[in-house]
């Protein structure tokens, strides 16, 4: 009798087959739950890295050019007004006021300007102001754009009259003979409305909680969402200090405030100043943080349901399941080919291997519809940007030659504003069904971000896709809306490899195109030629 209490207290010790094979059933499926989570978490990290310092050094990139481009502008705004007072010295006040008045309207580059001839006295300025006019310039920026007889940009500074912060901006006035008489001066009120905040105050440059800001040569901030932070030093940012050198990049970084950031930045050569497009890593780690709430959802039921049918099915057994077991210590460790799997002997055994294979593959399926919806646009069913981008590159590798048409709904804010965002939805939904029944099978149709739609074209010539790029336009300005009203699209089309061998590159032409479809009148499909400038 003590023996055989000795023999059951030692067999209470001990652990059951059943329930060890339970066990580690139960734990080589919630391991490769684990694993599956750990890898789809970091892939996923690394994509997004990835692509939002790609994404935000492209569109830092795109903003310096077009900033580059205002500044040309404005530049040339003012040599022509400092052309047309010099050509005529004896220009009354009535007349130079005028001037300065239509320069200031029509382009509405300046919040103020003004001339000041070489002795300094101011002797118009528009908008006209009594105290102003009469008086001796008195600003260190004004004094030095007199005295150095040169096209001068200043840094910004705060105006001890107004109180303003403000950049200015000169040419100076010499007569056919050469004689010094002074400046014409425009001048950007930082604070208030301007032509940056005009150009750049609605920019979304993605939908990762993305922000930018513009910097000027000395480190100040000249643009920033946070109007109470312009003029603010942060020449201390290492982004900033690689902008005061020119250079341009993209990295991860932490900014003044130590908060971690995923950084693209461009400088602008017409003015030394530079363009930063960031994106807090906390925003990322929200999208991956959803991701996996995502992945959760479609996979925890059948993971919970295999997991009880496999506790269940070990119960039965009476033996050891050798080959079983190793399998399932294979499964997100190596690649196993599934479909293979011998059927086991043992019928429980095998009806809990078929189990562990169904629920893989529909996690497989799973994993491939969330790849298919993180490369299709939600709201119109077309390919994304990262898409589009991966292709180009690809025909670009393999040397296919494709037209693309970029192309832009005209006035698209007005029907957001007018007839609200729903109705902006339909008909950037109609848009995109005119596309695809537009274009061939093969070619790739893209919502680019916004109103902006982007077409790829395998193995056309130009020709081809300007008859493709009017049947698009022709049938969206002939067609119904919700909006009651006439809807146009302007289009940029570039080629390559007649334009470009590459694919940024390619992408800037086609833009520039469309930007000057815009320009001259909307509701056109305009050509580049190598330089850019011509249209079909």
């Amino acid at each position: 009798m003590p023996v055989l209490r000795e023999i059951k207290k030692s067999q209470r010790n001990k652990i059951g087959l059943a329930t060890l094979l339970s066990g580690l059933v139960a734990l080589s499926v919630v391991l490769t739950l684990t694993i599956l989570l750990i890898a789809s978490y970091q892939s996923k990290k690394q994509a997004l890295y990835e692509t939002t310092l790609t994404l935000n050094f492209t569109n830092a990139a795109k903003m310096s050019q077009t900033m580059d481009s205002l500044f040309k502008s404005m530049r040339s705004s003012l040599q022509y007004t400092a052309g047309i007072l010099s050509s005529n010295p004896t220009t009354n006040e009535d007349e130079m006021y005028n001037n300065l008045e239509f320069m200031r309207h029509s382009s509405n580059y300046f919040n103020s300007v003004f001339v000041v001839d070489e002795t300094g006295l101011i002797r118009n300025r528009s908008p006209y102001s009594e105290g102003a006019v009469g008086s001796r310039i008195s600003t260190d920026a004004a004094k030095e754009a007199l005295a150095s007889r040169k096209p001068y940009l200043s840094h910004s500074y705060t105006s001890s009259k107004s109180n303003r912060l403000i950049v200015f901006m000169s040419e100076p006035l010499f007569e056919k003979n050469g004689t010094y008489r002074g400046i014409v001066g425009g001048t950007i009120f930082l604070q208030e409305n301007n032509i940056m905040n005009m150009i750049f105050g609605s920019s979304n440059v993605d939908d990762v909680g993305s922000s930018f800001y513009v910097v000027g040569s000395d480190g100040h901030l000249l643009y920033h969402p946070d109007k109470t932070r312009l003029g603010e030093d942060v020449s201390a940012n290492p982004v900033v200090q690689k902008l005061v050198q020119g250079k341009s990049g993209q990295e991860q970084m932490i900014n003044l405030k130590g908060v971690p950031l995923l950084a693209g930045y461009s400088t602008v050569p017409e003015n030394g100043w530079g363009v930063v497009v960031y994106s807090p890593i906390g925003a990322i780690h929200e999208q991956l943080n959803d991701h996996i709430q995502t992945l959760l959802l479609y996979i925890l039921l059948p993971f919970i349901l295999l997991l009880l049918s496999a506790i269940w099915l070990a119960r039965r057994l009476a033996r050891p399941f050798v080959s079983l077991a190793d399998l399932v210590s294979k499964i997100g460790r190596e690649k196993v080919q599934l479909s293979e799997t011998k059927n086991h002997w043992n019928r429980e055994a095998d009806l809990l291997t078929k189990a562990i294979i169904v629920a893989l593959t529909d996690i497989s399926k799973q994993t491939e519809q969330l790849t298919r919806d993180a490369m299709t646009d939600p709201l119109t069913g077309l390919t994304n940007r990262r898409t589009l981008e991966t292709i180009m590159n690809k025909w670009i590798a393999e040397q296919v030659s494709f037209s693309i048409i970029v192309m832009d709904i005209d006035r698209f804010k007005k029907i957001n504003d007018t007839y609200g965002h729903q109705t902006g939805d339909e008909v950037l939904k109609q848009l995109a069904e005119i596309i695809m029944l537009s274009v061939r099978p093969g070619d790739v149709s893209c919502r680019y971000g916004g109103e902006e739609f982007v077409v790829l074209l395998a193995l056309a010539t130009v020709s081809d896709a300007y008859l493709v790029a009017e049947r698009i336009r022709k049938t969206l300005e002939t067609s119904n809306h919700a909006v009651g009203e006439q809807i146009t699209v302007s289009m940029g089309i570039a080629h390559y490899p007649i334009h470009s061998a590459s694919a940024e590159a390619l992408f800037h032409l086609a833009d520039k195109a469309l930007y000057k479809a815009k320009e001259t009148g909307r509701n056109r499909t305009i050509v580049t030629d190598i330089a850019g400038q011509s249209e079909l």
